[in-house]
């Protein structure tokens, strides 16, 4: 058991977690990146759309991105590029309606939707199974593959994983989120999240969206208008409680390093685990700067290779000896 503070220490004028989460997102420099994409058919009708390095040798890593992300979010590239740089061969997943073009499904993907997660894990062994297997959750995708190491226990199929800055309770994310500065990204994010409702709904009529309602400004109602009954779930309350990682954690088997920084402006750090909720096997490290997903040590180094992205490369080490 262990919950140590990582050595991630941002110039001055970066521990501002705001200026450390839009930074990272919309200003630090990513270099491009060059993958193969496929389309996964699916058995319900649906399809993940994929998209997989062009290495030909190396452990395989899937990354799993946070709410409306893509493969062209910074954080996806660069982690793609360092994994690859360090001889990885990452394959990213898209949820479903995330990569360009909405799913076939009335229903998409949400905070606990894990049967997608478990079907790439499964086709990776499937196409190579002489080849160990990690992953890497960032966000919603770190919830998600969260809940997905504590639902399978030893036979998750992976041999590491790492998430990073996972919403571990959503309703309490969902409240800090609806306060002060942090509404600005609520709304940025609602924003997309109506978009790609929307575009659904003009490219299959068939399925018969409602149009979305008026006033849907905050996470707790879209997600009680919108995500609890396209998913099954009896309300909000419902969807949340069933699909908070925390829960989870206690029965992870898989070795799992779970990174969130004290000053995360989407949540509070009452969202972690306490060290009696720890398995052996799981590891917190929480710095006091960072941001949501940012991370960033100073303005651009050479590489583009900021800390992040480093650190995962370190963490999956292991796979390079599985």
């Amino acid at each position: 058991m262990l919950n140590e503070q990582s050595k991630f220490s941002p110039r001055w004028w970066l521990r501002n977690p705001h200026l450390q989460t839009i930074y990272a997102s919309k200003l630090a420099k990513r270099p491009e990146i060059d993958t193969q994409r496929e389309r996964l058919e699916l058995e319900d009708g649906d399809f993940l759309d994929l998209n997989w390095s062009k290495k030909t040798s190396g452990p395989w890593v899937c990354l799993f991105h946070g709410l409306a992300g893509c493969v062209e979010s910074a954080y996806a590239r660069g982690a793609i590029t360092a994994l690859e740089a360090a001889g990885f061969r990452p394959v990213f997943m898209h949820h479903r309606g995330c990569s360009g073009e909405p799913n076939r499904l009335k229903t998409s993907y949400h905070s606990g939707h894990t049967a997608d997660i478990a079907r790439v894990i499964a086709l990776v062994h499937e196409r190579f199974p002489n080849e160990p297997v990690g992953a890497v959750g960032y966000s919603l995708g770190a919830n998600a593959l969260i809940k997905y190491l504590g639902e399978t226990g030893r036979n998750s199929g992976l041999e590491i994983a790492v998430t990073v800055c996972p919403p571990m309770l959503l309703s309490t994310c969902a409240d800090t989120i609806n306060t002060g500065l942090a509404r600005v990204y609520q709304r940025y994010l609602l924003g997309l999240m109506h978009k790609q409702y929307n575009a659904k709904r003009m490219a299959y009529p068939q399925l018969e969206l409602p149009e979305l309602p008026n006033g849907l400004n905050s996470f707790w109602l879209f997600d009680d208008a919108v995500t609890a009954p396209l998913h099954g779930f009896r309300d909000v309350h419902d969807y949340y409680e069933q699909c908070s990682a925390r829960q989870y954690v206690a029965t992870v088997e898989t070795p799992t390093k779970l990174l969130y920084a004290l000053d995360d402006p989407f949540f509070t750090p009452s969202v972690l685990p306490n060290a009696d909720e720890l398995p052996s096997c799981v590891q917190m490290h929480t710095p006091q700067y960072g941001g949501h997903v940012g991370f960033v040590e100073h303005r651009a180094p050479a590489n583009h290779v900021h800390w992040l992205d480093r650190r995962l490369v370190s963490w999956l080490q292991p796979l390079q000896q599985a």
